[in-house]
């Protein structure tokens, strides 16, 4: 059984969420996976976009796969600031939006990935992303 971390906190989305929503994208993709989740505020995810990603400015998920041997694990992190933001940009509960980045997380951790430009929402993780956070629903 995988095992779920979850550190800091998301105004609107207990830790018991946070886990059930990463293990129910594991096994629905087959796969078994460490993963911890940490909620960080804007400060420190600009921190971190800029160390790994060479980007000034929080961001609002950052994902980290480690692979050791056969075990795969990962490190997410989610700015609940960025992602109640953009939820008020897309007319969605910010709850949905950080459920959607924890998935979007885990998808990561698994090695999907997506375009950065505007076709990022057609594309097969997001799709994915999607049909996951349904099964969610």
């Amino acid at each position: 059984m995988a095992e779920v971390w979850v550190g800091g906190r998301a105004r609107g989305l207990a830790p018991d969420v946070v886990r059930r929503a990463v293990r129910t994208v594991l096994q629905r993709e087959r796969r078994e996976a460490d993963v911890s989740v940490t909620f960080v505020g804007p400060v420190m995810m600009r921190r971190l976009n800029l160390e790994f990603r060479r980007r000034d400015r929080p961001t609002d998920v950052l994902a980290f796969p480690l692979q050791a041997g056969q075990h795969l694990a990962g490190d997410i992190y989610i700015c609940p600031a960025v992602a109640r933001q953009q939820a008020a940009r897309l007319g969605v509960r910010p709850r949905d939006e950080l459920l959607r980045l924890v998935v979007h997380g885990t998808l990561h951790v698994l090695g999907y990935d997506h375009p950065e430009d505007a076709t990022r929402e057609q594309s097969s993780m997001w799709r994915r992303q999607e049909r996951h956070l349904e099964a969610l629903a």
